[in-house]
């Protein structure tokens, strides 16, 4: 006999090493790099849309969240201002990022119940808030300057007043060239993050490699990036290969967001398949999705609309590829073998 007493508790009695916050943080820490290499080639004016973002982001959470502000320890508010820093201009104007966070945490997830409740990436229904509220700002990009100190727009707009930018600040994003100008960039300045775009648009080798150290510690399903790569390449390879004006795989994976919305936002776990089958497929149709928008959309970009499209398809992706439970079947088959 033993003296030690049985603990009766409810479920789940096995649980995992990682919790919430440690898989967030984690997340945070993989894109210190991206960041820094924001910082690097845009100077601060990617800190200072970051930082506004995540102000946003913060304070609706502090105090409209449904822990009463506990969450802000969790490390999931702080992605959705990071990663919506990300996907704007550095020369955007700060209240904007401020107001475009504010919106994508409450209408992205705190109207849904709080973390791990909502359907749509906040920090995506964010930058959508904001592609329709302030299209003119959030596609007026500026071009790298010498001068690293020296901000690359209008960040200290006044609100509700409109920016003025000098016209030799300004440029195209390499999308923008090929799409409407059809003029070429080169790979390697696309890989290293050394040309117009957003503040995301960095270096495609630290996004790599955040996202491989985030699927070696099981943080994301590597299967989701995977399947978008494979679909953008193949589709561009074989568009390229029937017409070559149109741009090859290479351009079309380094360029733009689709680097950084394939490793950090269509991985969301919240918001993506639970199942590897249900992942492939969410892939695939994000892959798809974003070669149309590119290629014969209104818009140079896609990477947005084809992960939030694909958000509101998962419940029924998870639906459908839900494994079968051994030992059961479907109505038919038990009908028929009684």
């Amino acid at each position: 006999m033993t003296d030690k007493a049985l603990h009766v508790t409810a479920s789940p009695h096995i649980r995992a090493a990682d919790d919430t916050p440690t898989i967030m943080w984690s997340v945070v820490m993989s894109l210190a790099p991206v960041v820094g290499a924001s910082i690097y080639f845009f100077g601060p004016s990617a800190l200072l849309v970051i930082l506004a973002s995540c102000a946003g982001v913060l304070l609706v959470e502090r105090f409209f969240g449904t822990s009463g502000g506990k969450s802000l320890f969790d490390g999931s508010a702080v992605i959705t201002g990071v990663l919506l820093g990300l996907t704007l201009p550095p020369g955007f104007p700060l209240w904007m990022a401020f107001l475009g966070g504010a919106f994508g945490m409450a209408f992205g997830k705190l109207i849904f119940g709080g973390l791990g409740q909502n359907i749509f990436n906040p920090a995506l229904l964010g930058r959508a808030f904001l592609q329709a509220a302030f299209p003119v700002a959030i596609t007026t990009w500026t071009v790298p300057t010498e001068n690293w100190l020296s901000l690359r727009g209008d960040n200290f707009a006044f609100p509700l007043m409109s920016p003025s930018l000098a016209d030799g600040m300004t440029g195209a994003t390499p999308l923008g060239l090929m799409k409407f100008e059809q003029i070429s960039t080169e790979i390697l300045p696309l890989f290293w993050g050394s040309t117009s775009g957003s503040v995301g648009e960095t270096s495609t080798l630290f996004i790599l490699l955040g996202g491989i150290y985030l699927a070696a510690r099981n943080h994301l399903n590597w299967r989701i990036p995977a399947s978008i790569f494979l679909t953008v390449a193949v589709m561009a390879g074989g568009i390229h290969f029937y017409d070559n004006s149109y741009p090859g795989p290479l351009f079309m994976l380094c360029s733009g967001g689709l680097m950084l919305g394939a490793v950090y936002m269509a991985t969301d776990m919240v918001t993506s398949p639970v199942t590897n089958l249900g992942s492939w497929i969410f892939g695939f149709g994000i892959g798809f999705l974003v070669v149309v928008i590119r290629l014969w959309g209104g818009l140079p970009e896609g990477v947005m609309y084809s992960i939030l499209l694909m958000n509101a398809l998962v419940p029924f992706i998870n639906r459908a590829t839900q494994p079968r439970v051994f030992g059961t079947g479907t109505q038919r088959q038990e009908g028929a073998a009684s």
